[in-house]
């Protein structure tokens, strides 16, 4: 039998344990620049034990971490901790979606070509590494809200709008936070 310290850690992993880091930072058990180191050595982790060294200081890290919502709870998940995770071309939208990108990790979200049945989407982000980007491209007449995105440190929101949205436009509501890196929202003309 393995011993499962020695098993190679998934992307999954990666993200349940940043998920437990940032719990723990929001209960004051550790800083911001712990969350922030520790972070970057659960992205780069090869092995359940690097992964379990991580938060073994923290109490009940030996319980279940917290589950990533499945894919049916959020619609669309795009989490990525240091690759590039892309939704293009022709896809129906969800009404609820997740983008998190951790150090070097590139999500790009175009809604240009996309069927969207909802007036307004909830798009939940997080970037959690000074060279994580999330780029959201979205129709001319589209409205972006980002004021429920919580901004820390270096953390931005890119967000200006060539025009009014459109009477009949769709909303994306932006939800989450920004620790270090970018969210970029870009307006195009919308793909035939």
């Amino acid at each position: 039998m393995t011993d499962h310290r020695h098993v190679r850690a998934s992307d999954h992993d990666r993200e349940r344990v940043a998920e437990v880091l940032r719990i723990a930072v929001a209960e004051g058990r550790i800083t911001l620049e712990e969350l922030e180191e520790r972070v970057d050595r659960a992205y780069t982790a090869r092995t359940l034990g690097e992964l379990d060294d991580v938060v073994v200081d923290l109490p009940g890290f030996d319980e279940p971490i917290p589950s990533i919502p499945s894919s049916g709870a959020a619609g669309l998940e795009l989490h990525t901790g240091s690759g590039r995770v892309e939704q293009v071309g022709r896809w129906r939208v969800p009404q609820v979606m997740s983008a998190r990108a951790g150090r070097w990790g590139k999500v790009r979200i175009d809604f240009t070509r996309a069927d969207c049945p909802h007036r307004e989407v909830v798009l939940d982000v997080e970037v959690t590494s000074w060279f994580g980007d999330i780029t959201v491209l979205v129709p001319r007449g589209w409205r972006v809200r980002d004021d429920e995105v919580v901004r820390h440190r270096l953390g931005a929101v890119h967000n200006r709008p060539p025009e009014p949205p459109a009477p009949d436009g769709v909303t994306v509501r932006l939800t989450g936070r920004v620790q270090t890196g970018d969210v970029w929202v870009r307006y195009r003309r919308a793909a035939t």
